[in-house]
């Protein structure tokens, strides 16, 4: 997952350009799906595994299987975020989740609204250098960054299949926030050295996603 520290995330919404997207699955078995283009992010707002209202997902289901509109379980809105926030595409279902049901016998969904945050998205291979670059008078505004590998086709030219088999590796972190926001431009290396090693033997890469914006003044500083 991609750290979201609240403060970031309040700074964020004077950039959001989309409107909030939800997303309901009614076999949580199957594939939920988020996705944002190619210049954005997904942040989600929240999320309900369970039942409100007797209306969704109610097609052929039996009136005592949409009675319980009071059923939802706890937790899953951080679950989700932990799963997606910072992603392009995020796909996961009800057992990438928990094991948990809070309501047997009702007729339960996956729902999701989130948000697409305007983002520049960076991957930087094990070992080389990542650069972010703002416009002149813009600074960087990290979102989140990611070191690790979450799937077999990134980063993957002359590497054995042993060095990218394990594509559930994922190590968060704020270094890059701490080291690049607030400046026009900023370099850092993508190797163990920096964010250390998450998983032994597996070739890894940097995914970064951030905003170019200009730099707030405080009235203290405009006078």
């Amino acid at each position: 997952m991609f750290f979201f520290s609240s403060t970031l995330l309040l700074a964020a919404t004077c950039l959001l350009v989309r409107a909030a997207e939800k997303v309901t699955t009614c076999n949580p078995d199957t594939v939920h799906r988020l996705s944002c283009d190619l210049d954005g992010v997904i942040s989600v707002q929240s999320a309900l595994y369970g039942r409100v209202d007797s209306v969704t997902c109610s097609e052929e289901e039996p009136p005592n299987q949409i009675s319980n509109t009071d059923c939802s379980l706890e937790g899953i809105g951080d679950a989700v975020k932990k799963r997606c926030d910072g992603k392009m595409v995020c796909e996961l279902n009800k057992n990438d989740l928990t094991a948990s049901d809070p309501c047997t016998d009702t007729a339960k969904y996956l729902q999701t609204t989130y948000t697409c945050l305007p983002a520049i998205h960076r991957v930087t291979c094990e070992h080389s250098v990542a650069y972010l670059q703002c416009d002149q008078g813009q600074v960087i505004f990290v979102y989140g960054a990611d070191y690790g590998r979450r799937d077999k086709s990134t980063c993957v030219y002359g590497r054995p299949e042993s060095q990218i088999e394990n594509s559930v590796c994922s190590n968060p972190t704020v270094k890059v926030a701490d080291s690049c926001n607030g400046k026009n431009s900023c370099i850092i290396k993508a190797s163990n050295s920096v964010f250390g090693d998450p998983c032994v033997g597996t070739y890894k890469y940097l995914e970064v996603a951030y905003a170019c914006q200009y730099p707030v003044v405080s009235p203290d500083e405009s006078v």
